[in-house]
């Protein structure tokens, strides 16, 4: 008997701005690397909160730049953050962030280092850092319908398996919840190569399947053909894809797709970071395979759950988003069991259908969104990189 997946619910905390946040981080945020070491102090002072610091942020311009505003202000604005400290060197682009994160509502707070130093930005911030955890911790778990969740997906460490069990099983979950209000996302641009044309077809309309096509073909022409050496076979597949069975881009791209399930198709195609605006439904999200990399954009976008098929065994996790790992490689159960979130290999064995797997995922999803840590948070898995594109100046 089919599961009625329209009324199920959650409990969850409600932000300012309507969206709904299954996690309640107090966050210090740098706008730079050389303001990483004051945010660091801070989070030692007032437990609770937690740094995010990060390589970038110094001398960009462009694009590049847009985009790195675009991933700090999508990072604090994420339904799962509930307050925001941002500490920047100067206080023009610190205020920009700030600024942007303050459209939802929640509260945020910038300081800025130069004229003070490190000891009295940190006495500030560490001050107001104190009153965010008393104000947060207080805040109260509502009843939230479960088709209110924002939910990523990318796959890692694939093999024969994942195209075959766990990412079928993502495409499940996307087939049952994304008709009831879900929003869906997924990505890894090149990695869709050789399967580009179906991604092609399975957008929505002739306006989706166009921006997919101009990113999937800016990304090759601006990216991997302009930089390739003499082919990617050190990168494209890994070595890991490799030694899992799978020899060619092509085969990886067949079983990646398999995430976006049998029935939906995507509304939009957004560039990295973007957030959708289009209403429910499934996007596509220009960006990178490499694991952190791309759930760091689609947390920015925000995401508040992402769901992570992998086949050899993947040990990524975020800062702010819970990972939840899927994996129907009875080896990788063997061997890296501490990993893995949804154990599908009885798809393999025949004692579980797909159908049976999107239910046990949908599951996980309504314990995560309840409270319950993924393996990798558990694990202490905050892998938080940003994605650049080109030399700074």
């Amino acid at each position: 008997m089919a599961l009625d997946f329209s009324n199920q619910s959650i409990n969850a905390w409600r932000r300012e701005n309507g969206r709904v946040g299954v996690r309640n981080h107090v966050v210090i945020l740098p706008v730079d690397d050389i303001s990483n070491a004051a945010c660091e102090a801070v989070a030692n002072n007032v437990k609770g909160t937690m740094a995010l610091p990060h390589a970038y942020g110094r001398l960009q311009f462009g694009e590049d730049l847009d985009l790195h505003f675009r991933t700090m202000i999508g990072t604090g604005a994420n339904p799962n953050v509930a307050a925001v400290i941002v500490i920047g060197i100067e206080p023009e682009w610190t205020k920009l962030i700030v600024d942007g994160i303050a459209k939802t509502g929640k509260p945020v707070e910038g300081f800025s280092i130069e004229q003070k130093g490190d000891f009295e930005t940190i006495r500030q911030a560490s001050w107001k850092a104190k009153e965010f955890v008393h104000w947060a911790s207080e805040l109260q778990k509502e009843n939230c319908g479960l088709s209110e969740l924002w939910v990523s997906t990318k796959c890692g460490e694939s093999d024969t398996t994942t195209g075959l069990s766990s990412c079928p099983t993502v495409g499940n979950m996307y087939d049952k919840l994304l008709p009831h209000g879900l929003y869906g996302c997924f990505g890894e641009t090149s990695e869709i190569t050789g399967a580009e044309h179906i991604c092609e077809k399975r957008a929505a309309n002739p306006e989706a399947a166009a921006k997919f096509k101009k990113i999937w073909q800016a990304y090759q022409d601006d990216v991997i053909f302009a930089h390739q050496t003499d082919d990617l076979s050190d990168s494209q597949p890994t070595k890991g894809n490799i030694l899992g069975g799978l020899t060619t881009i092509e085969e990886k791209a067949m079983g990646n797709l398999e995430k976006i399930g049998r029935t939906s198709t995507y509304i939009d195609a957004m560039g990295p970071a973007e957030t959708p605006e289009k209403g429910p439904g499934l996007y596509f999200m220009d960006s990178s395979s490499a694991a952190a990399e791309c759930v760091t954009l689609m947390a920015a976008g925000g995401y508040v759950i992402h769901t992570f098929p992998t086949g050899q065994g993947n040990v990524v996790g975020n800062p702010i988003v819970p990972v939840i790992k899927i994996s129907g490689n009875p080896r990788t159960l063997r061997t890296m069991a501490e990993h893995i979130d949804v154990d599908v290999t009885g798809v393999l064995t025949r004692e579980m259908t797909i159908d049976q797997a999107g239910d046990s995922l949908i599951e996980m999803i309504k314990r995560t969104a309840n409270g319950r840590y993924t393996a990798a948070e558990a694990l202490g898995h905050r892998e938080f990189s940003m994605t650049k594109l080109y030399r700074s100046a």
